[in-house]
């Protein structure tokens, strides 16, 4: 895995943890943005290059620091009650 799939894979895997943990679909992260179901899909899964504005408005509709997006956990998937004790 190149640098970047592994940043893409570490930032997918935080976003979908924290919108998990927030109890929100795709597309309702989607919505608070006027952004798109598809491209949340693909980001969490870390198969797309992602602009950083949309990564500021993903942080801002999930409620966190955009830094929080690049915290290597311990596993590739962050999990809920990993990011709650954050």
């Amino acid at each position: 895995m190149e640098k970047h799939e592994k940043i893409f894979s570490i930032v997918g895997s935080n976003i979908r943890a924290y919108r998990k943990k927030a109890k929100l679909t795709q597309q309702q992260l989607a919505d608070k943005f006027s952004g798109d179901r598809t491209k949340i899909s693909l980001i969490e899964n870390g198969k797309e290059n992602f602009m950083f504005s949309t990564l500021l408005d993903i942080a801002e509709g999930l409620n966190v620091d955009v830094k929080k997006l690049f915290i290597v956990r311990k596993e590739s998937n962050a999990t809920a009650d990993e990011l709650s004790s954050k």
